[in-house]
């Protein structure tokens, strides 16, 4: 490998590895979704990789992955098996990790030093994609802190794709068949980054003639995706009623970080024109995505097509400005091979030695990032001190081995939750802060107190969910996080105002023996004051417990 590709990999490949010796250490984390993440592997691992097999431990029975996006755990559950189960199941899940918060750098950093033509020009632009947050599902925060892990696989998947489709974009050659399998590979991980594969594929298409040809070899492409996808994809279509989309949260936005690389990204066009059809890919591709992601926002949502929302699709253009706004920072070296400005290819010089310049635009665009990350929540860049607890920590900080014990021992039936979460940090009550640190540790139950359980995990699309969160399971989107509705509603109700007749109906209907609250909730919870059917019985704090003692137990 040649010094000006290995030293800028090196750099950055190390700065990763310091960053998640620091966050993510040995041990599995528990933080906000890691444990329901971490739960669907387990149903691979022991169900099997069928999409529509029934998972009876969540939400009154569902085909957990035939509604959910089943990459992630279907990459967990192969590092499980390949390893002849030496990689246990949990540190399975936790290596996917590992290799989620790396991915973004490498990825970027090949595909930009194919285009820009060295890994110094290639560095400002794989460390932003390394380190970026912004409010994005697929950034360090979300993707990796929060645990939205196949959100941040599947971005990472764009560059690699960018990488494959440069000779098809640069040279007159067949369409590689590895385009096919990477979006295969991001519609199982997260379909949302979708929109910003295929979008790569139509601009590669009509970067050079013949276009028409070209985009019926994309067409073709991406057929061959859609089949290699439809063990998953057909069934979901076909059952499409039995699941609600999930259209949680506010319309996506730039901020001034996201402003400042909309800039850069417009130096992109104009240094695109002596980078060739590669660079000039990159340049349009940013602003394609912005005009996908309007489209989807201010036409496709209003008709009520909410299954990919543009908050999430707005990851896909995250990555393609950071794409163009690196070409826009450090341009590219020489031309890639447009026979419109250079020789045919056979006269075409060796292209030159790394200079001083580019080792000091690449060094100057990663200072410039440290120097903006300030601004909250652009980059993030070292993780503070408590801020990822592990599944130990969090076991023992919450005594759940005393809670899974007494779930075991209770009554036969399932469990209800009345969170979703559990806070690791108190101070409001009544979910004034739904948005402080959290986990959601009780959707491990199933495993480890061996009951069926409902509510206590991430937002889901069950329609049980629907019913838990606004009372009904009717069709519409579920357009809130469960966090948001923690300690103050359940089945639509305000706590408050939730009686113990209606209470009762619900958990009859769903089966519900053991009803398990947190303390802070007990002066609200009305509808367990003086119940018939539950009788209140002693739990280790933070939690309380209501049995029905009409069960035994």
């Amino acid at each position: 490998m040649a010094p000006d590709r290995l030293f800028p990999l090196a750099l950055l490949v190390s700065y990763g590895l310091v960053f998640g010796m620091a966050a993510l250490g040995a041990a599995p984390l528990a933080f906000d979704d890691h444990p329901g993440q971490l739960y669907r592997l387990w149903h691979v691992a022991t169900r099997g990789p069928a999409p529509w097999a029934w998972n009876p431990d969540w939400w009154a029975g569902y085909p957990e992955l035939q509604f959910y996006p089943p990459g992630l755990a279907y990459a967990g559950a192969l590092l499980h098996w390949v390893s002849f189960t030496t990689l246990s199941v949990p540190a399975s899940y936790h290596a996917l990790v590992w290799i989620a918060y790396l991915a973004p750098g490498p990825t970027t950093f090949f595909a930009l030093e194919r285009v820009l033509g060295s890994g110094w020009l290639a560095l400002p632009g794989s460390f932003l994609a390394l380190t970026l947050s912004a409010g994005t599902a697929s950034g360090v925060e979300g993707g990796v802190h929060v645990g939205m892990v196949g959100a941040r696989l599947a971005w990472a998947l764009v560059p690699l794709l960018l990488l494959v489709l440069v000779p098809w974009i640069e040279e007159d050659r067949p369409l590689p068949w590895s385009a096919a399998l990477l979006v295969a590979a991001v519609v199982v991980t997260h379909p949302a980054q979708l929109p910003a594969a295929v979008v790569l594929i139509v601009l590669a298409a009509v970067a050079r003639p013949p276009r028409a040809a070209r985009l019926a070899t994309a067409l073709a492409g991406l057929v061959l995706a859609a089949a290699l996808t439809a063990f998953w994809t057909w069934p979901l279509v076909l059952r499409l009623e039995h699941t609600r989309a999930l259209a949680w949260g506010g319309p996506p936005g730039l901020g001034g970080f996201g402003w400042m690389l909309v800039l850069v990204a417009l130096l992109g066009l104009w240094r695109a024109r002596a980078g060739g059809r590669a660079a000039l890919v990159v340049a349009l591709y940013g602003w394609a995505m912005g005009f996908v992601t309007l489209l989807d926002r201010f036409a496709l949502e209003p008709l009520g097509a909410r299954f990919l929302p543009a908050n999430r699709v707005a990851d896909g253009a995250w990555i393609a400005l950071v794409l163009a706004a690196a070409l826009g920072w450090s341009g590219a070296r020489g031309s890639n091979a447009d026979p419109a400005r250079v020789a045919p290819v056979d006269a075409v010089k060796p292209l030159p030695r790394p200079d001083h310049r580019e080792l000091l635009v690449g060094l100057a665009g990663v200072l410039l990032l440290i120097a903006v990350s300030p601004r909250p929540g652009a980059l993030t860049l070292w993780p503070r001190a408590g801020d990822w607890p592990t599944l130990g920590s969090v076991e023992r900080g919450l005594r759940l081995g005393d809670l899974w014990r007494a779930l075991r021992e209770a009554p036969p039936g399932r469990v209800l939750f009345v969170r979703s979460a559990v806070p690791l940090v108190y101070g409001a009550s009544g979910g004034a802060e739904w948005h402080r640190p959290h986990t959601h540790v009780t959707a491990l139950a199933p495993v480890f107190a061996e009951r069926a359980i409902v509510h206590g995990t991430f937002t889901h699309p069950s329609p049980i969910a629907a019913l838990i969160y606004r009372g009904d399971a009717g069709p519409g989107p579920i357009t809130r996080l469960a966090e948001q509705l923690d300690g103050r509603s359940l089945f639509g109700r305000p706590l408050e105002s939730l009686d113990p007749e209606t209470f009762n109906g619900f958990a009859e209907g769903l089966g519900i023996s053991v009803v398990v609250a947190l303390d802070e909730d007990a002066s609200r919870l009305r509808a367990l004051d003086d119940n018939r059917t539950f009788a209140k019985r002693e739990a280790p704090p933070p939690f309380s417990r209501s049995l029905d003692h009409h069960a035994g137990g």
